[in-house]
């Protein structure tokens, strides 16, 4: 298919203050060529406008860098694919530039982001039971959550809630002289594992560091990215008639049950509390990037 991308007559809405913006706008025309079938050429139509625009615009003496594209459609072709190709396609395209007043950081600055999105954890038990019905009959199963029949044994089903975790990245740019490849290795090895002393206000156990990525920018220095995610040690559990229950964030916890009756019904009830370590301890002090 052959493009052509002119700019439409009322193109060039320019919006003035702290943001400066401009939006082109422009007709794409899309003409079908021997060969062509008839399917998304979305793709291809912002691929050409792409090409035509440039990456920077200078409006009254000042350079703004474009931002954003994006195309609508107006026509698409709807002849068989049988017939021989000579529809023509439209669509609306819209560039826009803006002022671009960002500075690089520098070698060894660094940013943040984070979020508290949680994760999701089937669990069997719950904190509590706040009611039960009918009340006389209905037995009590010390929190275990869906006790139900399967085949001739009881089962525990459970629920799947969310759990609160934190997430969080932060991106330095680290020099040339630290990531070498030992250092990659470092990074390699610590993936999966949580910390082994206080790491960023967190305690020993609450951080899963998820690994790393980086690129370099230009021949100066790295810019590498680090994932993390959170979760609080707990301490003073209850579950069932088991009691001072301790476990670490990232520490696995489940119940064995066993069977049991109430009012004259059988039941499972928590018999027994695990907790199992399932990731390894690591000194994150090797990331390089700070434990405070």
């Amino acid at each position: 298919m052959q493009f052509t991308v002119l700019e439409r007559q009322a193109s060039r809405n320019v919006t003035t203050g702290k943001n400066k913006t401009i939006e082109l706008q422009y007709v794409v025309i899309g003409i079908t060529e021997a060969g062509d079938h008839i399917g998304d050429h979305d793709a291809s139509a912002l691929g050409a406008l792409t090409a035509a625009v440039g990456i920077t615009i200078v409006v009254d003496g000042e350079t703004l860098v474009r931002t954003k594209r994006h195309i609508e459609p107006i026509a698409r072709w709807t002849v068989e694919a049988a017939d021989p190709p000579g529809g023509t396609m439209l669509w609306d395209g819209f560039v826009t530039y803006e002022r671009f007043n960002w500075t690089p950081p520098e070698t060894d600055e660094s940013t943040f982001s984070f979020d508290t999105g949680g994760g999701t954890q089937h669990i069997t038990q719950s904190i509590s039971t706040i009611a039960k019905y009918p009340v006389e009959t209905a037995p009590d199963c010390k929190g275990a959550i869906g006790v139900g029949q399967s085949g001739d044994s009881l089962v525990v089903e459970g629920v799947d809630i969310v759990v609160p975790v934190y997430n969080w990245s932060e991106t330095h740019y680290l020099s040339n002289a630290t990531v070498i490849a030992a250092y990659k290795q470092t990074l390699f090895g610590l993936t999966g594992k949580v910390n082994n002393a206080a790491f960023k206000g967190f305690a020993i156990g609450e951080v899963l560091f998820l690994g790393a990525s980086g690129s370099q920018r230009g021949a100066e220095d790295w810019e590498v990215s680090f994932r993390f995610a959170a979760s609080k040690n707990k301490t003073g559990l209850t579950i069932g008639t088991i009691t001072d229950i301790a476990k670490a964030g990232w520490e696995y916890l489940w119940v064995r049950y066993k069977n049991s009756t109430d009012k004259d019904m059988p039941v499972q009830i928590p018999d027994a509390v695990y907790i199992e370590r399932v990731y390894e301890p690591g000194d994150f002090s090797s990331l390089g990037i700070g434990t405070t």
